[in-house]
């Protein structure tokens, strides 16, 4: 493809409903005022949608890339009061350079609606745990995982998107089907292939609203206490200060932090609110309630769970950021049969972590750093994010996040740390945790 070409066409699109009246005067050296191209290669020049090069040149006759097409193209999408002819054909180009399009973050509205309806990512991902917990083994475990995940969206309307999440994961040391490879997944059974989620989604202003079986990380605290997932319903408004509402039931597996009876369900109930994640300094504060009649009282004597938190984060430039969190399980008493007492360590929870930089799996050679302390009590941090730090325990945790390649993206994290008492008597026990992933990213 020729520029010569690409300019006649694009200047028959741009600017054909004043083909006329060319007076732009022309930037490049190199196209004659006598060129047949003269007068659409400087009105373009003039409008923007080409730029040649920095020595004041055209270069007319030499070959055009699609990027090159597509950065035209994206301006030609940016003109108003064009023809209804001259539309159709942008249209058209669009949808012939809608990856390029993307590629460069122009959304083509009517292509998503009309062309791609439904998109799909995934992930192939390949994790590997050595844990150690001197009170049950002084041995290692060693776990590793290989999981395939899907994970559609299709577009409903103007306002609303389904989403869905689907994993098959492996066992690769017994080569069977398995959970997910959490830092207990070493204790768990064998599962069949999952759909992780299910919800659809809404957008409507400043509010955000989800329904189905949705993702939930605590954002007060960065999922310290629960990064899981919900059925229910979930509501986000505001701007500068945003409120969630969120309740549901949640399901937990038997060896999770909550030690539910296998099958069991907790209803949930939870509000947050927090500034806007972007701004230099960030605060929030929330309130999450569990019950469950059932396992609770033979926890700690109650059926309820009242979990009360806050957090807070600075970032000193664009590389480094200081976030911290705390928690509090005000329901806990004494665990029915043995009548023991619940430690204070067991109630609270909090975090403090030093961030450098962050990895991003479409940027090669991007990576992050990370130092944090957490004190997790089996209580209070119910389903914590992190991946070498389970809840029950207390130490540091380090991790570096690496891009070697473009959707690729290779994690490493340490944890050392001692166990949690939960009860008064209980002995505190040496633990760590080694931590390796790979996914790679479609």
């Amino acid at each position: 493809m020729k520029k010569t070409l690409v300019s006649a066409l694009t200047g028959a699109l741009v600017v054909g409903a004043t083909a006329t009246t060319f007076a732009a005067a022309n930037p490049f050296e190199d196209v004659p005022a006598d060129h047949w191209a003269y007068d659409a290669v400087a009105q373009l020049a003039a409008d923007g949608v080409i730029e040649g090069y920095g020595d004041g040149t055209y270069r007319g006759d030499q070959e055009i890339t699609r990027y090159e097409m597509a950065q035209m193209v994206a301006r030609a999408m940016a003109k108003t009061g064009v023809n209804g002819a001259d539309k159709a054909m942008i249209d058209r180009l669009a949808a012939e350079f809608a990856d390029e399009l993307n590629n460069l973050g122009v959304r083509v509205a009517a292509l998503e609606k009309k062309v791609d309806n439904v998109k799909w990512t995934g992930a192939v991902r390949y994790r590997y745990i050595s844990a150690r917990d001197k009170g049950n083994d002084p041995d290692r475990v060693n776990s590793q995982y290989l999981t395939f995940r899907l994970e559609p969206t299709a577009r409903i309307n103007e306002h609303w998107t389904g989403h869905a999440r689907i994993d098959y994961n492996t066992d690769m040391n017994t080569g069977k089907n398995a959970s997910n490879g959490g830092a207990n997944d070493h204790m768990n059974g064998d599962s069949d292939l999952k759909v992780e989620r299910m919800w659809v989604q809404g957008e409507y202003g400043n509010t955000s609203i989800l329904l189905g079986k949705l993702p939930y990380v605590t954002n007060v605290d960065g999922g310290m206490i629960i990064d899981d997932n919900i059925s229910g319903g979930q509501v986000t408004f505001g701007k500068d200060v945003m409120v969630t509402l969120t309740a549901g039931r949640a399901n937990h597996d038997p060896q999770s932090a909550t030690s539910y009876a296998d099958g069991e369900v907790a209803s949930y109930q939870g509000v947050e609110i927090y500034n806007d994640r972007d701004k230099k300094f960030t605060w929030g504060v929330g309130y999450h309630r569990f019950n469950n009649q059932n396992s609770f009282e033979a926890l700690y004597g109650k059926k309820d769970a009242n979990i009360w938190e806050v957090g807070a984060g600075i970032k000193f430039d664009n590389n480094v950021a200081l976030n911290g969190a705390f928690a509090w399980n005000t329901s806990p008493d004494r665990a029915n049969g043995t009548g023991a007492k619940v430690t204070t360590g067991a109630k609270r929870a909090w975090t403090a972590e030093l961030d450098y930089k962050g990895a991003d799996p479409a940027d090669k050679g991007s990576f992050g750093l990370f130092a944090g302390y957490r004190y997790l009590g089996k209580f209070a941090a119910w389903a914590p994010t992190y991946d070498a730090a389970p809840s029950g325990s207390k130490g540091w945790e380090f991790g570096l996040d690496y891009v070697p390649f473009k959707n690729v993206q290779t994690t490493l994290k340490y944890f050392t740390g001692k166990s949690i008492a939960n009860y008064e008597g209980e002995k505190a026990n040496d633990v760590s945790t080694i931590f390796g992933e790979v996914n790679f990213f479609f």
